[in-house]
């Protein structure tokens, strides 16, 4: 009749992880779906959308490099990393569709202005959260082993999410334009 049940902070850590598996589906979710309203393209949501694996690729090697464990905080961390990611997806759809709209480009022409015109946007979005996170990534008192995990996910996700956003979404939207003219033809 005896029987081992663990209490405290592992039993928080538990109960944070499980509501984290129902809290992040939804979040992507609910990202996935204002960007379908707002582009009204399933297309330019799913383009904007891989920001989010690009951001979670950096989040995930600096919290190796740095030896920290996944944890409740790193995880929110990842929640924060993609809404600012995606951010930066829809500045620069935003730029490509007006210029689609304004000129007669071509798809290459257009993707590279677009990507010049918005690089210093993309790059002060993501230095700006960066480096408001740098002060606790670097947190040594108390309460720093809840910050550090949250701030190096979110610095490290920006640092590989604003660099590939800025050099594959570009290609993604050319090739998904590309096929969708060659469709309309």
């Amino acid at each position: 009749g005896y029987y081992v049940k663990y209490g405290g902070q592992f039993e928080n850590l538990v109960e944070a992880k499980d509501r984290l598996m129902i809290a992040v589906p939804i979040a992507l979710f609910l990202i996935l779906l204002i960007l379908y309203f707002s582009f009204g393209s399933l297309r330019y949501g799913l383009l904007i959308y891989t920001a989010i694996p690009l951001s979670a690729i950096g989040g995930i090697i600096l919290l190796w490099a740095r030896d920290m464990p996944f944890s409740i905080s790193a995880g929110i961390g990842f929640i924060a990393l993609f809404g600012v990611a995606v951010l930066n997806g829809i500045v620069l759809i935003i730029e490509f569709n007006r210029l689609k709209k304004e000129s007669d480009m071509d798809i290459h022409d257009m993707v590279i202005k677009g990507t010049v015109t918005r690089l210093r946007p993309v790059l002060m979005t993501a230095a700006v959260a960066s480096l408001g996170f740098l002060p606790m990534a670097l947190s040594t008192r108390s309460g720093s082993e809840v910050q550090r995990p949250l701030a190096t996910v979110v610095i490290g996700g920006l640092i590989s999410a604003t660099f590939l956003t800025l050099f594959v979404l570009p290609v993604l939207f050319a090739w998904v334009e590309k096929r969708k003219s060659n469709i309309a033809k």
